[in-house]
């Protein structure tokens, strides 16, 4: 054919195997955030969520229907987010999601880099009692009236932190920081 087909061919097929791996993450994505909260990106927040780093990625809405759809049938795989802990040198606790690792491999890097002090391992939820989930949010300043009033109600669902701040842009922006479900 010809060295400008060859090359056209070689990176039209490196873009299919990228497109493929984050296709292919997404779609696991997709079948555990439906496990754990629904097919309804309306009431599940972390469908919706998935939904968007989707469409980040250029993948096709036909695609993610049909990951829903197999994720919320009978014979769907199980995926599910395993948290493993373990300890670092001078006590620091660690809590480590699987992402793309096996276990072994946790384990090989607590061994490789934390070979002093204790190394236990597992995922026995002992530390996670160490550790809260936090949310972050931020929230343009004209939206909100008065700034007092979101802080006293805000205060009863677990806020922590509240304050001004600028975004990337140096828009203004309202911090929220705290255990809010």
């Amino acid at each position: 054919m010809g060295r400008i087909f060859e090359v056209r061919k070689h990176a039209m097929f490196a873009r299919w195997n990228r497109m493929a791996k984050q296709f292919t993450r997404v779609a696991k994505d997709i079948a555990i955030s439906v496990h754990a909260g629904g097919p309804d990106p309306a009431s599940n927040p972390t469908l919706r969520r998935v939904l968007q780093n989707a469409r980040a990625v250029n993948m096709p809405k036909d695609k993610t229907d049909a990951a829903i759809r197999r994720a919320s049938g009978k014979d769907a795989a199980n995926y599910s987010e395993i948290l493993y802990e373990g300890y670092a040198p001078h006590g620091v606790a660690l809590l480590v999601g699987n992402g793309n690792r096996q276990p072994h491999a946790h384990r090989r890097i607590l061994a490789q880099y934390f070979h002093e002090g204790r190394r236990e391992y597992g995922h026995d939820r002992q530390r996670q009692l160490l550790f809260k989930k936090m949310g972050v949010f931020r929230v343009d300043p004209s939206h909100v009236k008065d700034h007092d009033e979101l802080e006293l109600d805000l205060i009863d669902y677990g806020l922590e932190e509240m304050g001004d701040s600028t975004g990337d842009k140096g828009e203004p922006q309202l911090v929220i920081r705290g255990d809010l479900p």
